[in-house]
């Protein structure tokens, strides 16, 4: 099985819109949307999810009334103020919880406890261009890298289990620790780049990452046309890194047009 992972220093550069289009093109792929934080991938594809997976991710404090003593040393332990005192009586603020256990640790009558919390979902669906596996990430949870790693071992047992040859995913935005999941066992990674100067910055970043865990990067300029002599500096960047330019996509107001009708660019 090949991976394709398609990222980008930053978010906006066109990414999403070229796996898009990528699904339309490749017959023998199922598609990963490891863009957890923000998975829009569905939004072209117009999925009949099949299944739907719990993802618990991290943990919450749970105090047990009945045997909390009211002492308080809990409350002076946590450093995020998730322990909140009414009256002569504690309890957790799930919002504030981090999950790091101090309270539980520290709670001499072993009045908390803690429990795996829901952080997300993993979700199984069949498009009109094959299997798609994306991930959906609760609002403030802090553990894309691990829904991405889970997205991706879940959507590479459906490559072997369709017989198809290639998965291709649509990685998290910037450089942190859900595009570093993205990137595992990847063949390569197509960095897509726009025509700025913070363009050209946020390439020289991912690219560092991808080199990093040595993975094979090419290049696509979205959009190339809007700035043509910043586009000549990204090819020559990218000419003395000896990296593939495999594409300059000039604008086109079809893009538009097909993202708001919820279709893929060649439909």
């Amino acid at each position: 099985m090949k991976q394709l992972v398609v990222i980008s220093g930053k978010g906006g550069t066109g990414k999403t819109t070229i796996v898009a289009a990528l699904a339309t093109l490749v017959r023998e792929k199922v598609l990963a949307d490891c863009d957890v934080d923000a998975a829009d991938l569905h939004l072209v594809m117009d999925p009949k999810v099949g299944k739907t997976e719990g993802f618990e991710g991290s943990k919450e404090a749970i105090l047990d009334q009945g045997k909390c003593t009211g002492c308080g040393v809990c409350r002076e332990g946590c450093r995020f103020g998730a322990i909140v005192e009414s009256g002569s009586s504690f309890s957790v603020d799930p919002f504030r919880c981090e999950g790091c256990g101090v309270c539980a640790y520290l709670c001499p009558v072993g009045a908390i406890a803690l429990r795996p919390r829901l952080s997300g979902y993993i979700h199984t669906s069949s498009t009109r261009f094959g299997t798609l596996v994306y991930g959906q990430l609760e609002p403030g949870e802090g553990t894309s890298g691990k829904l991405v790693m889970q997205v991706k071992q879940r959507a590479a047992e459906l490559v072997q289990l369709e017989g198809k040859e290639l998965l291709i995913v649509d990685g998290s935005p910037g450089i942190g620790c859900p595009v570093i999941a993205s990137l595992s066992g990847a063949t390569a990674a197509l960095i897509v780049t726009e025509p700025t100067l913070s363009g050209l910055h946020d390439l020289e970043r991912v690219l560092g990452v991808a080199r990093h865990f040595r993975i094979k990067a090419l290049i696509c300029i979205n959009k190339w046309d809007l700035n043509p002599a910043m586009a000549q500096r990204i090819e020559e960047f990218s000419q003395r890194q000896g990296l593939e330019m495999v594409g300059q996509i000039p604008y086109d107001d079809t893009v538009i047009k097909a993202m708001v009708r919820g279709k893929t660019v060649f439909e």
